[in-house]
């Protein structure tokens, strides 16, 4: 009878960690994807932005230039300055979804520690059971 109820236990036991552990990953999971979906429409709102700033300069340059002799220069530098404006964004970009926690660290974590929980009482339970081998 003993055994059959710490084997009860056992299983409710590992059945309460494993529950644990998966609420806290779908918790990690619904934050991840209200980041990604936070981080989508803010880059869709900029760039919409962006572009329209983009498209009224260009033509406020294009039309300040035109009558001159320096319209190809000014559309060239325009041209330029875009080029290096999109690349330190691409940049900063980059940057940034590389700086970000890894996700689901934390259900990662509670995982190794499970995992080394279970390693030290298989230790203990192969000691007990060969005493003479225990260092």
């Amino acid at each position: 009878m003993a055994l059959r109820q710490s084997a009860g236990q056992l299983a409710a036991t590992l059945v309460s960690i494993v529950g644990t552990r998966l609420e806290l990953f779908s918790i990690e999971l619904a934050e991840q994807r209200l980041r990604l979906i936070k981080v989508m429409c803010l880059t869709v709102g900029a760039i919409l932005c962006l572009v329209l700033a983009l498209l009224v300069v260009s033509l406020l340059v294009a039309l300040y230039f035109w009558p001159t002799e320096y319209r190809y220069a000014a559309l060239g530098l325009l041209a330029l300055v875009y080029l290096f404006v999109g690349l330190g964004l691409a940049w900063w970009v980059k940057n940034e979804l590389c700086a970000n926690p890894v996700p689901f660290e934390a259900t990662l974590d509670e995982l190794k520690r499970d995992l080394a929980l279970v390693n030290r009482l298989q230790e203990v339970d192969r000691a007990d059971r060969n005493p003479g081998d225990a260092p």
